[in-house]
């Protein structure tokens, strides 16, 4: 599987794919990829590799757009400090996120990737409950400091993992897990709710799962698409390390012990995490990368540049206004209300 580090680009009250055109969408994100990122990149028409001059990831080829909600700590006032991110296990980023692109797990089924123009979103930022929820969304609460074992563990299976923000105090800070679908109906680039063009697989594509299965598995036992969704496309798994540490201080939460974390649209259960994708690999990068099954950030197939290179590539809020509060906001950016 392919993972690899991408910088922080942008964060700003920007959403190309839901609210196109916008500036000043409702609630605030954090972006990673290409610096052709704007309001509008319209669906197409719009070719990020050429657009681009830059990708904030470590493969150069790479200037895909890749975003989700900021998260915020709300302090016993009432006011709001932006999460800051930390770099995952084994990479240096400043901020940002960890793209995965997985290959099916047997080892040899082919998968198609992703075209160019195709877009999608997984999770639902509305969303305040279980009920709804999409397969592999959730957060991990890192309880023991320094220990890289709570790393290598699969996603949203493990006994610190819940689909909530958690409600205790997580002494190395909290991770997000948002996982892709990976089935789509061949036909569309992207449908009005973008998500209906694509489906996650009736049989989980990740053998921890039910039904769960133990390596090595047969070929096409696991991913099984729908008839309505029959092409396979690569899983897109995203990780966001949430550095929660300097709020650990039982004085700064809230006096009945709930948990202060809530996400720009004003989430404070954590059920509404969301993750979105806009396709801008350069040629054929992507296929080949996966035809290869390139291993994390080492892939012949690709062009690379360092850490060191990637945090360069940066570019300065459209939306202008104060989305970190380094000196404390009196509101979420955009007026948000918890909700």
């Amino acid at each position: 599987m392919m993972r690899f580090g991408c910088s922080q680009l942008v964060v700003e009250r920007l959403d190309p794919l839901v609210n196109p055109g916008l500036i000043g969408s409702p609630h605030t994100h954090q972006i990673v990829g290409g610096n052709s990122f704007n309001a509008t990149m319209e669906p197409i028409a719009y070719d990020l590799p050429s657009e681009s001059t830059c990708t904030s990831c470590t493969f150069s080829e790479d200037f895909s757009n890749y975003w989700t909600a900021a998260l915020y700590f709300r302090a016993r006032n009432g006011t709001f400090k932006r999460v800051k991110q930390f770099p995952n296990l084994g990479l240096d980023q400043n901020g940002g996120i960890t793209v995965y692109y997985i290959p099916p797990y047997d080892g040899v089924t082919k998968v198609t990737a992703f075209k160019p123009g195709f877009r999608m979103l997984a999770g639902d930022p509305m969303l305040r409950g279980t009920e709804g929820e999409s397969r592999g969304i959730c957060h991990r609460c890192f309880v023991e400091e320094g220990n890289p074992i709570i790393y290598q563990t699969a996603p949203c299976v493990g006994v610190n993992d819940t689909t909530s923000l958690p409600p205790r105090f997580c002494n190395d800070g909290i991770r997000t897990t948002i996982s892709f679908p990976t089935c789509w109906d061949g036909v569309n680039l992207d449908s009005p709710d973008h998500k209906s063009h694509v489906a996650y697989a009736t049989v989980p594509f990740e053998g921890y799962f039910p039904p769960v299965a133990t390596p090595p598995y047969a070929p096409g036992e696991r991913g099984k698409c729908p008839e309505s969704h029959p092409v396979h496309l690569p899983q897109l798994m995203y990780e966001i390390m949430w550095d929660t540490r300097p709020f650990n201080q039982k004085n700064l939460w809230p006096e009945d012990g709930s948990q202060p974390f809530v996400y720009a649209m004003g989430d404070a259960t954590g059920h509404g995490q969301h993750g979105d994708y806009v396709f801008g690999w350069k040629g054929d990068s992507l296929q080949r990368a996966i035809n290869a099954r390139c291993t994390n950030e080492v892939c012949s197939e690709l062009l690379t540049q360092t850490p060191a290179q990637a945090k360069t590539c940066a570019i300065p809020q459209t939306m202008k206004e104060d989305v970190d509060g380094d000196g404390w906001l009196r509101t979420l950016p955009g007026g948000v209300t918890i909700n």
